[in-house]
């Protein structure tokens, strides 16, 4: 095989409470990748459609970044290099994944072309330096979910832990992307260094009781859990109406809402599709009422991650 197409999903991470250490994938929104074989040793970037702004250059993007990082992992390397014609379909700084997407798709496939050397959570810690790039973070909480589909939990980065998290079969996300941009790095630098025990304790049962939540299929306690004390009230002044975001969803029917990644992404979770749809068209109107145009997505839980589509 010396061709392979990929799609890799979008994601929401942190998930409200779970900072850099909670995210799942969503269905019907990702990252596509077609990676060729060529003779020559090396990995080039030949065509980026989606983004004007991306780089080719092999040392500035995270496609051949991550990839290369899995490649110096090999203990034979290939006498053959890599070509590389990505499609951005999630828009960079939009809080919903776009660096860990193409991350993803780029060591998943290469993975698949070296005959599978390693497996899908061994994959996380390469396409991580995908993510370091883009934001000056290894941070996992994207790339993990895109890679492996579902609901994840870091547990630990040092050693790396990931845990594949039961949650229920009915539990649907709306997001909604604000068409304005917030880089990654810019939305880590605002946040506090330091933050109270009070406030710690209370993100830290947060966690406890969204994992419970997820496992029981207890939408209520989902619900009070999906409360984040550290980074939204900060990050939330950066979001245009996300106050009345908030308030909109939980109107509809949302069991909770807070900010995709590092935003300006909004996501909300929902029991039933029909409260979802609700929820989106709470934010479309919303938006439309502002005269902000804005990306609206209803998903379940994305469960395969990374896939082949040819």
């Amino acid at each position: 095989m010396d061709l392979l197409k990929v799609f890799a999903p979008a994601t929401v991470a942190n998930v409200a409470c779970g900072f850099d250490v909670l995210g799942f994938a969503l269905e019907g929104l990702g990252d596509e990748l077609i990676i060729r074989k060529k003779p020559e040793s090396g990995l080039k970037i030949t065509a980026i459609h989606g983004s004007r702004h991306l780089s080719k250059d092999a040392d500035k993007n995270v496609v051949t970044v991550a990839a290369q990082a899995l490649l110096n992992h090999l203990e034979e390397k290939p006498d053959f290099g890599f070509e590389f014609e990505l499609t951005k379909k999630v828009k960079p700084g939009s809080g919903l994944g776009s660096s860990a997407s193409s991350s993803a798709a780029a060591v998943f496939a290469v993975n698949e072309l070296l005959g599978k050397p390693f497996s899908r959570t061994e994959l996380v810690q390469f396409a991580m330096a995908g993510e370091e790039l883009a934001s000056g973070i290894p941070h996992a909480d994207n790339v993990a979910p895109s890679l492996l589909g579902g609901f994840i939990l870091i547990r630990s980065y040092d050693p790396l832990d990931i845990v594949e998290l039961d949650y229920p079969d009915d539990l649907f996300a709306t997001v909604v992307h604000p068409q304005i941009e917030i880089k990654t790095s810019d939305a880590k630098k605002i946040l506090r260094e330091q933050i109270d025990l009070k406030d710690a304790i209370t993100q830290w049962g947060n966690i406890g009781g969204l994992v419970s939540g997820l496992a029981k299929s207890d939408y209520g306690l989902i619900g009070r859990s999906l409360q984040d004390v550290v980074a939204e009230p900060t990050r939330g002044i950066l979001i245009p109406a996300f106050a009345e975001a908030k308030q909109s969803a939980a109107e509809n029917g949302a069991l909770g809402c807070s900010i995709s990644g590092s935003g300006p992404s909004i996501f909300s979770l929902c029991q039933g599709l029909e409260t979802a749809h609700q929820v989106a068209e709470s934010f479309k109107k919303l938006y439309e009422g502002i005269g902000l145009e804005s990306y609206v997505h209803t998903s379940p839980v994305n469960t395969k991650g990374v896939e082949i589509l040819g």
